[in-house]
């Protein structure tokens, strides 16, 4: 008797060698010998997209867009014929499939491609067969039949995607980890696994740094509700689930506590304080598809301003370069890059319905001699640029204080 569809993803650490592959195989094999259908969306091999960049950074520093996704698209090619063969060698049929031979179309946004639609009758065409369907997370095509990538961690947006698409009754993201937790256990081992978030709260952790699930795919999931449960590829325990309210919403102000190691300062000094120049700047850097986070720009006392944004740290080189031109133009000084800096992020939907977090927040890290360079906040989340040697005291300082461990 069928039980209906259930979508499976598994990240590069789950799939790194022959002996994980085959553990995957068998916890898929487990799931259709209960009369699920399964459609499983599998990431590179371990490091092989890092090593990938690596070999491309080799040849050109500033390689073109377009080739890196012909490049990086191979690594999920190897991993979903691998996962096949190991399951069709316990005796079951699997089908492997790129992203473009099951439809996910996209656009042409070269390595950040958004997903317009996917043609899902082949994957169903399959699944009526009785087979297992593996699909190549992180990739698409668009409709010149170019080849594109999703961002870091786009095989969860795959995975969600086909989710919804093909109603599924559940989507499970298998991970190296158990689940969300208050804070990276690696860091601050006191950390607890959270039982049950809310699509809000996963979003600002994802977007803020935590590396459990990239942010567009809860976008993804939110939009169109559905229900994503996280958990470890290595043992059987339960996991977080990740869902549009809980019990405790507005009961915990902070529910967790992030840090994100991989963004770049840049700081552009003696801007011209005159209407436009901000907009020239930063309309620049848009043309160039590169993506503004947090902006401060310094009161001007002498018809002069610095102002200091932040990029991924994969987009600092060429932000620098374009940001120096612009300088230029505008008649600004000297651009200063600044890559030993991390973003340390308080989170909580609590936040909405208590004062105080903030100050909590700045009290505590100034207590432990840690100096902020840059605040942003939301509704739900406070966020601030520290130096990256102190990354790891203010984790645990502001882990303790706000009672996540208890």
């Amino acid at each position: 008797m069928r039980k209906g569809l259930v979508v499976q993803k598994f990240g590069g650490s789950s799939v790194a060698n022959v002996e994980r592959i085959k553990n995957v195989a068998k916890r898929v094999v487990s799931y259709k010998k209960k009369g699920y259908d399964l459609v499983v969306v599998v990431s590179a091999l371990g490091d092989t997209t890092d090593e990938l960049i690596k070999l491309a950074n080799g040849i050109n520093p500033l390689p073109s867009e377009r080739e890196m996704d012909m490049l990086l698209s191979t690594g999920e090619q190897v991993s979903v014929a691998l996962l096949a063969m190991a399951i069709q060698k316990m005796g079951f049929e699997a089908i492997s499939f790129t992203g473009a031979q099951v439809g996910i179309i996209t656009d042409a946004s070269h390595t950040r491609a958004r997903i317009i639609k996917i043609n899902a009758d082949k994957i169903k065409e399959e699944l009526d067969k009785g087979r297992i369907v593996i699909v190549a997370g992180f990739q698409g095509v668009t409709l010149k039949q170019d080849i594109t990538t999703l961002g870091r961690g786009g095989s969860d947006l795959t995975a969600v995607a086909l989710a919804k698409e093909l109603s599924a009754k559940e989507c499970e993201i298998y991970t190296d980890v158990e689940g969300i937790y208050t804070a990276d256990p690696r860091i601050e081992p006191r950390a607890k696994k959270i039982k049950e978030i809310t699509y809000d709260e996963m979003l600002e952790m994802a977007s803020l740094g935590a590396q459990v699930m990239q942010a567009r795919s809860i976008e993804v999931a939110k939009k169109f509700n559905v229900p994503v449960y996280v958990r470890s590829s290595f043992s059987d325990k339960p996991g977080t689930l990740i869902i549009k309210e809980v019990k405790r919403m507005e009961d915990v102000v902070v529910s967790a506590v992030t840090l994100n190691r991989s963004e770049a300062k840049i700081t552009i000094c003696d801007v011209p304080d005159r209407p436009g120049v901000a907009a020239t700047i930063f309309q620049e850097l848009a043309g160039a598809g590169i993506n503004i986070d947090m902006i401060v720009q310094n009161v001007s006392h002498l018809r002069q301003t610095d102002i200091s944004f932040t990029v991924a740290k994969s987009e600092a080189l060429k932000t620098t370069r374009l940001t120096k031109k612009v300088a230029t133009r505008i008649k600004a000084g000297e651009v200063l890059e600044d890559g030993d800096i991390a973003r340390i992020s308080v989170v909580g939907v609590g936040m909405r319905a208590h004062s105080g977090v903030a100050a909590t927040m700045f009290g505590t890290l100034a207590k432990n001699k840690i100096n902020i360079e840059m605040i942003s906040t939301s509704d739900i989340s406070i966020s601030c640029i520290i130096k990256n040697k102190y990354v790891e005291a203010a984790v645990k300082a502001l882990h303790e204080k706000f009672g996540l461990g208890k």
